[in-house]
């Protein structure tokens, strides 16, 4: 379980939750994934994905109390600057902050299931078929959702 915390927590944002709160959901879903663990199925799905389900409907539980959705974006986005190693230059930083906004604000103005299935594949890196197993649904489901999402964030997106 320690292994996937990190990717737990985020989940946890992505689904509206803040840093307490994500810590919260995530601590509750190791709780009932520790207590459930007798019902673990392998040949149904990997360890990671039956934990992240957990983690998922415990953050959407989160969410329904509050959301923070600027917030969140801006916390991802700083994880993934943090991670890109050297500090930009002031021009590139600069450029990166304006696509970051845009891209925040266009996810803004995505439907709640839209920006749930962009996140999951391009924030959390999820493949098709972990994302179907956390949304409970078919990988052909999750691929025409994604595929609809990303139209939709494209009109979202500032033409120039």
């Amino acid at each position: 379980m320690r292994r996937h915390q990190h990717v737990a927590f985020r989940l946890a944002c992505v689904y509206g939750a803040g840093a307490a709160e994500a810590q919260d959901a995530v601590q509750e879903a190791l709780l009932k994934a520790w207590r459930q663990l007798g019902r673990y199925d392998p040949a149904r799905a990997s360890f990671r994905t039956w934990l992240l389900t957990i983690v998922a409907n415990e953050a959407r539980s989160a969410r329904r109390s509050g959301s923070r959705w600027a917030a969140r974006h801006e916390r991802l986005a700083g994880q993934e600057r943090a991670s890109e190693g050297a500090a930009p230059s002031s021009e590139v930083a600069l450029l990166q902050r304006e696509r970051a906004s845009t891209l925040i604000t266009a996810l803004d103005g995505l439907r709640p299931g839209d920006r749930e299935v962009i996140l999951l594949r391009y924030g959390l890196e999820l493949s098709e078929r972990d994302i179907s197993e956390v949304l409970r649904c078919r990988p052909g489901t999750v691929k025409s959702r994604l595929s609809r999402a990303l139209d939709r964030m494209r009109e979202e997106m500032p033409h120039g």
